[in-house]
């Protein structure tokens, strides 16, 4: 594993963590030349999974897509990257144990929110946004209604 900052090879693992549902090793490395730390996951390939796009296209699912949008939403939030990282695997996990490996955007999205709502509301409202094409301040209004009830 090369290290990120001086992109030297020589890297020694710190510690190694299961994830809560045992699908995912966290390891942190340190470079023995640059001492710097850092994280790294692993995890198993399994099924390539085809997400099913609104305009009918179709793309390979992309966790680290979904892990950036997740990043934007609650940037600055109480929300830690290993929460971000344990939606993303619960959410994962949920679309490969589908009888079809094509799942529908809405489908991924759905997965997401519900999650994310539970974690942080602001956060939650932020993805939705983008999720669910907001272009009002009526839009926001509604789902912060929604929230409140």
């Amino acid at each position: 594993m090369k290290c990120p900052y001086c992109t030297k090879p020589q890297t020694s693992v710190i510690d190694s963590r299961e994830s809560k549902e045992g699908r995912s090793i966290r390891r942190r490395r340190q470079c023995d030349i640059c001492a710097k730390r850092f994280t790294t996951y692993e995890r198993v390939e399994g099924i390539d999974l085809k997400v099913i796009k609104k305009d009918g296209r179709r793309e390979e699912f992309n966790r680290e897509k979904l892990k950036r949008g997740l990043i934007k939403a609650t940037w600055k939030r109480p929300v830690s990257m290993s929460d971000i990282e344990d939606l993303l695997e619960n959410v994962e996990m949920v679309l490969r144990q589908k009888k079809t490996t094509e799942i529908k955007s809405w489908e991924v999205g759905n997965l997401v929110i519900n999650r994310l709502k539970k974690i942080d509301k602001l956060g939650y409202l932020l993805f939705a946004s983008v999720y669910r094409d907001f272009d009002s301040l009526a839009d926001f209004k509604c789902e912060i209604d929604k929230l409140t009830e």
